[in-house]
């Protein structure tokens, strides 16, 4: 691999709080390359969907010419929300791959677990933990700033 999705996935969180942002960072993988990152760019864009998930998968459907990333794999520093995880079902990604976990807003593991719903028409395979406390002494940092 040209080089480590979840460092790229980081390099992006990291930029999204340098920016106020909340820091989640994502990054997909086709055949071995990085073909998108991208972190959060709520605040930014003034859109509630510019989720790191969705703007990586927006640019990889661009930089592949498809709306489905069927041999492509997400990293993602936290667990994607019901709108990304819907999202990813829809682009047909193949594997899954997060760090924290979100108890909260998370959709994977955590609340509706979307992809175990009868009505998901795609689950990718889900790996979960990976560099857990990286990302949530990231996420911790970031809002213990603001208090």
């Amino acid at each position: 691999m040209a080089s480590d999705p979840f460092a790229a996935a980081f390099a992006a969180a990291r930029a999204a709080a340098q920016a106020e942002e909340v820091p989640v960072g994502a990054s997909i993988v086709r055949a071995g390359q990085i073909i998108a990152i991208a972190g959060n760019r709520t605040l930014r864009d003034k859109d509630p969907t510019a989720h790191a998930e969705m703007l990586a998968i927006r640019a990889a459907c661009e930089a592949i010419g498809s709306e489905r990333l069927i041999d492509c794999d997400l990293y993602v520093t936290l667990e994607p929300c019901a709108m990304c995880a819907a999202a990813i079902s829809f682009a047909r990604i193949r594997r899954l791959y997060f760090s924290a976990d979100d108890p909260k807003g998370g959709a994977v593991e955590h609340g509706p677990r979307f992809f175990s719903q009868p009505t998901c028409h795609h689950a990718p395979d889900v790996y979960g933990g990976i560099r857990e406390s990286e990302a949530a002494t990231l996420l911790r940092d970031f809002f213990q700033s603001r208090r």
